[in-house]
């Protein structure tokens, strides 16, 4: 399929070219002039009459050059990953800015996977990566898991009935991507150790897998050194990773990135290019300005104050759990991420006690049974999420639903 691109041409073109090819509006007829917007510290980003004719007008479907050489840098100097250096049709590290992370996510679901594929994950996962993946037509398979995520023996066992000399055959059923989510698991809270991601890679090695690398928590680790990414081991181009400024910076601006093999993320932005076409570019503008003012040091800076927050807010519900909760319930505290997931003692099931009776009580948990394969199997578990209320709230619905677990039993 041949497509014509006239702003690609006019950028590599000499100043005197006219250009009757594009089919942009005019941007004088907009009606935004200018726009102010104060930051916390203290600083403003700032778009004068120039500036808000580039943010309102289409622009390139991998994302605005500027923001996309910051997050490069960010990446390198973060996860030093060995395919930087490659070459591009050795599988060159490369990325692209995506409408939030949920939107690369599924164009590189429909990137790879075809209906009746096996995909690996560790369920209990993401509500939002089964939603992607169930129209696909593909056959989900659970590899165990931990507090410590997916354990790399069990990926092993599930591996085993396949040949690896035999994957690359016609026919051949081995799984050819394993979906993760390394650390502060949604909804487990669950964090990867390096010894497990160096296994897990080792294997994906061996039978020629792709890792989904879906990292939105990376930032909310509450523990330094955070740990090592997949990223930062792939000798192979193998990965596809995603990351988001949704928990970080803003949820609403919708921003997160894909970074991979050039080969396939040349793939997602052709996706993008026929589907959303780009990403808000004055939402992209004014998250790179404001990168482009904080430096390195300066984004760093902001994310410690972020996790100190979140850390704050684990620690109250881990407080009130303890308090509350000890006899009817049982869970591990997390080490990154926004969520508290527990078991509840001697409850099958907890989609009813969550939907009916947990209203009249006043509290409001995810039931389990939502972020499973087979979400109608009963779950005994619960999503408890510590980013938005009060230590008091925390402390305060944790005690109803100690009262309506022991009314249940």
């Amino acid at each position: 399929m041949q497509t014509f691109l006239p702003a690609e041409l006019q950028q590599r073109s000499p100043p005197s070219l006219i250009s009757l090819a594009g089919g942009a509006p005019n941007s004088n007829t907009f009606p935004f002039q200018s726009a102010s917007i104060t930051v916390k510290n203290g600083q403003t980003v700032t778009f004068d009459e120039v500036a808000m004719k580039r943010a309102l007008q289409y622009s390139a479907s991998n994302g605005i050059p500027e923001l996309l050489t910051w997050m490069k840098n960010l990446q390198k100097n973060l996860h030093n990953p060995p395919t930087a250096s490659y070459s591009p049709e050795s599988g060159q590290m490369e990325m692209c800015v995506t409408t939030g992370s949920q939107e690369g996510l599924c164009k590189v679901f429909e990137m790879l996977v075809n209906p009746g594929d096996n995909v690996l994950l560790d369920a209990p996962t993401y509500s939002g990566t089964l939603a992607a993946l169930h129209p696909l037509g593909c056959n989900l398979v659970n590899v165990p898991s931990d507090q410590h995520g997916m354990i790399p023996a069990a990926l092993k066992e599930v591996l085993s009935r396949w040949d690896p000399s035999e994957i690359h055959k016609p026919g051949s059923t081995a799984p050819k991507i394993l979906y993760t989510i390394p650390n502060g698991g949604n909804p487990t809270g669950a964090s990867m150790t390096a010894e497990r991601k160096k296994e897990v890679y080792e294997l994906a090695r061996q039978y020629d897998m792709l890792i989904i690398e879906d990292d939105p928590y990376y930032f909310l680790q509450f523990e330094k050194p955070w740990a090592p990414t997949f990223l930062s081991m792939d000798v192979d181009g193998r990965i596809i990773r995603t990351d988001s400024f949704s928990k970080i910076l803003s949820s609403g601006l919708r921003i997160g990135f894909v970074t991979g093999p050039k080969p396939l993320v040349d793939r997602v932005v052709l996706h993008i290019q026929a589907s959303t076409m780009h990403t808000s570019t004055f939402t992209q503008l004014m998250v790179s300005q404001l990168l482009h003012s904080w430096g390195q040091e300066g984004f760093l800076q902001h994310i410690d104050k972020v996790i100190e927050f979140y850390r704050k807010q684990r620690d109250a519900m881990i407080s009130s759990a303890d308090k509350w909760l000890k006899d009817v319930a049982e869970w591990h505290t997390p080490s990154a991420g926004m969520f508290l997931w527990m078991k509840l003692k001697g409850i099958a099931d907890t989609q009813q006690l969550i939907m009916e009776k947990a209203l009249e009580k006043e509290v409001l948990l995810v039931p389990g049974g939502v972020f499973m394969i087979n979400s109608s199997e009963p779950c005994p578990y619960v999503r408890a999420a510590f980013s938005l209320s009060t230590p008091e709230q925390i402390d305060e619905a944790l005690k109803r639903l100690s009262a309506l677990i022991k009314e249940a039993l």
